[in-house]
């Protein structure tokens, strides 16, 4: 939209191209600029615990960018929600490693996706629409997830989520639970269970617990999820007895001996082992017959006595699960149907702009408290510029306000007809409200259109994009300072104690020359700042993949950084690479053929090892951190590190499905040949990358003698 253009409240969203109609330029513009946006809801959700759009407007973007990546996939960038998984443990509670990841799920909310999930498992298996194919449906249970590991029938520890790969240990919590058997029932059970579930608080003891907590002066608790999530996660296990605390068992971990080879079986064997099974589970035979039980959960949803969010569809059989596979964080076999979201009607007080780490102004409304879904909300994201004019949101406007997936707050619409007389369409501040530079919205020169985000062009000035990029450095999924919060990091760049990541390695050793120590400033201790420095001297030494997200390179998100730190051997290769990587050099054509690390992203890596106050900072922070090879995947596997080229028609595997069961044995996938390619399989028809492997000289086996190399 032209800055002229005045606001219309019958203006609908700007009409998008047809994927089709798109040239190869196009559609790389539009991939990009999604790739942004996504990362930036990505960074708002899991850095700051802020959710900045609805999960139905996110699923529509993250729509539109598949399948822009599935029509041209020489874009093949991958920083979207859909591949990050929780976030770390935090430091106060030992670590345990999940021998099985806990990933997570994707969600759809509406009808015909939950047709298009169906059809798209029937795809990737090579089903027609006869062939007999079953789910299972269940509650979407609204607790915190928890992994339980019995060997030999007793249980041996217990642990949270986290990360998806490492979780905090609440074992002496865990035991605490009257419904978790100490020992399994019966002599069944496998040598090794790990019974996977959610924890959770039923809506009763909930409002008995905050009744309890009003009546000693004490905190309340926003919801049933967020009180189960707070006792369970109490230091003292004599706290987390006191609370109210059940468990529902749907899933599993390592297993010695699968009891079942079925999703339903799985579930009854876990119940005929003692541990508490939803009894809403049921067997389908297609979408509307999961459909009907979503619409029958729904209907029974107030009467259950727990809080759920949707209904989980599950492919039964274990062997297709294994076929199926993931893409990085979630399942495809399995998906998430969410409920429509609680609405209610506030009224905007004003609008906030809040500038990010990548300098985009994010506006956000603050409204007249109201309660929807039982927790107050103040506040409501109003997603970017084109939104508010869309709709036409206006300070002093009556709106309808929803937590969409009944957890994030935005706006929906206006109330029309309660619009207070005189006001004014919003103006959008064209300078940065942090440092009063120009905030601009990028245009390209080739096709005239405006960048969907206004940006601060004050990058080096600018102290909002300082400070959160010093956030995102020490947050969870980066560096993970345990005690070097947001506030903290605030605090610190306004004294001048920390302006650049590198300066956080250093804080010790200047405080000890100081004459104002830490420790004697209001808020602090000795304890605290002992801890503070004792977090830091644990990030001294970090994978490279965390160190590389933590630096913050554009379109380089955790699954990116996971994906080149797996392809180069060390940081310095990585380095070197994309110092050369200019545009048709061969180093970008490297980087451009690592599997899922497409144009946009080599472009970005040239941009930021280009600029000399960016290699100046890695230089200092090479000088305090040591960084380690990342954890590789099934690392026992042959195929664990290698570099994998598949071509040709596959016989056994579709193409998509080959490449996913590559990268669950550890490998990296690559869509070219070339003297780093350790390994070519190659299947009927293989044209010019068989001959470029044979001209290299690369080892190649056909499609059976792969499945004989990694044991399948």
């Amino acid at each position: 939209m032209a800055s002229d253009d005045a606001p219309s409240r019958k203006r609908g969203p700007r009409p998008l191209t047809p994927i089709e109609d798109l040239s190869p330029r196009r559609a790389k513009l539009e991939y990009s600029r999604l790739a942004e946006e996504l990362a930036e809801y990505d960074r708002r959700y899991y850095q700051e615990d802020s959710p900045a759009v609805s999960d139905a407007d996110y699923d529509a973007l993250r729509q539109r960018y598949e399948a822009l990546e599935k029509a041209f996939p020489e874009l093949s960038s991958d920083v979207s929600l859909t591949k990050k998984v929780g976030s770390a443990p935090a430091e106060k509670f030992a670590k345990i490693k999940h021998v099985v990841p806990m990933l997570s799920l994707g969600n759809v909310f509406a009808e015909e996706e939950v047709h298009e999930f169906v059809a798209r498992v029937r795809r990737f298996l090579g089903f027609s629409d006869e062939a007999p194919l079953f789910f299972t449906a269940e509650p979407k249970i609204d607790g915190l997830s928890c992994s339980l590991r019995y060997e030999k029938g007793a249980l041996v520890y217990a642990a949270t989520r986290g990360d998806g790969y490492e979780g905090e240990d609440i074992t002496a919590n865990i035991r605490t639970l009257e419904e978790i058997p100490q020992r399994l029932h019966g002599e069944s059970w496998p040598d090794v269970l790990e019974a996977r579930g959610e924890v959770y608080m039923r809506r009763e003891d909930f409002f008995a617990l905050n009744e309890r907590q009003a009546a000693a002066n004490k905190p309340l608790f926003a919801n049933p999820r967020n009180s189960a999530a707070g006792s369970l996660r109490q230091l003292d296990p004599k706290v987390t007895a006191s609370r109210p605390l059940r468990f529902f068992a749907y899933s599993w971990g390592e297993v010695s001996v699968m009891p079942s080879d079925t999703q339903y079986g799985m579930v009854q064997a876990l119940a005929s082992f003692g541990l508490p099974t939803n009894p809403l589970t049921k067997i389908c035979v297609s979408a509307e017959e999961m459909l009907a039980h979503f619409r029958d959960i729904e209907a029974r949803r107030a009467t259950l006595g727990y809080d759920i969010d949707g209904v989980v569809y599950k492919v039964d059989d274990i062997g297709l699960q294994i076929r199926l596979g993931f893409v990085s964080r979630a399942p495809r076999w399995a998906v998430a149907h969410k409920f429509p979201a609680e609405q209610a009607k506030t009224i905007v007080r004003g609008i906030d702009i809040n500038v990010g780490r990548t300098g985009a102004l994010t506006p956000i409304a603050r409204l007249e408290p109201v309660t929807v879904g039982g927790v107050v909300v103040s506040n409501a994201t109003l997603h970017n510029e084109d939104e508010i004019a869309r709709k036409d949101i206006r300070v002093g406007d009556t709106v309808v306000v929803q937590r969409a997936g009944d957890v994030i707050p935005q706006i929906v619409e206006v109330v029309l007809d309660k619009r207070p007389e005189g006001t004014k369409p919003y103006e959008f501040p064209h300078v940065c409200p942090a440092c009063g530079s120009a905030a601009v919205r990028e245009i390209d020169e080739k096709t005239g259109e405006a960048d969907v985000v206004r940006r601060c062009t004050g990058s080096l000035v600018c102290p909002a994009q300082a400070i959160e990029r010093l956030k995102h450095f020490a947050s969870r999924n980066a560096m993970d300072i345990e005690g070097l919060g947001d506030k903290q990091i605030e605090a610190f760049f306004e004294e001048g104690l920390i302006r650049t990541a590198s300066e956080i390695f250093t804080l010790a050793e200047r405080n000890r020359a100081s004459l104002t120590k830490l420790e004697n400033r209001e808020g602090y201790g000795e304890t605290s700042v002992r801890n503070l420095f004792v977090a830091i001297d644990a990030r001294r030494s970090v994978p490279i993949n965390r160190f590389l997200f933590a630096l913050g390179i554009r379109h380089v998100g955790e699954t990116n950084a996971k994906r080149l730190a797996r392809h180069f051997a060390d940081f310095a290769s990585l380095r070197d690479t994309a110092r050369e990587a200019a545009p048709g050099s061969e180093a970008r054509e490297r980087i451009e053929s690592i599997e899922g690390i497409g144009g946009v992203v080599a472009e970005a890596l040239y941009d930021f090892f280009a600029e000399k106050h960016n290699e100046d900072e890695i230089e200092a922070l090479l000088a305090h951190v040591t960084l380690e090879p990342m954890p590789q995947i099934e690392s026992a596997s042959p195929v664990a590190g290698k570099t994998v080229v598949f071509t040709g028609a596959l016989e056994r595997l579709t193409r998509e499905e080959a490449k996913a069961q590559a990268e669950r044995f550890g490998a990296k996938i690559s869509g070219s040949v070339s003297k780093k390619t350790d390994l070519v399989v190659a299947g009927p028809g293989a044209g010019s990358k068989l001959a470029k492997a044979k001209e290299l000289g690369v080892e190649v086996i056909s499609e059976e003698e792969w499945f004989t190399r990694t044991n399948q």
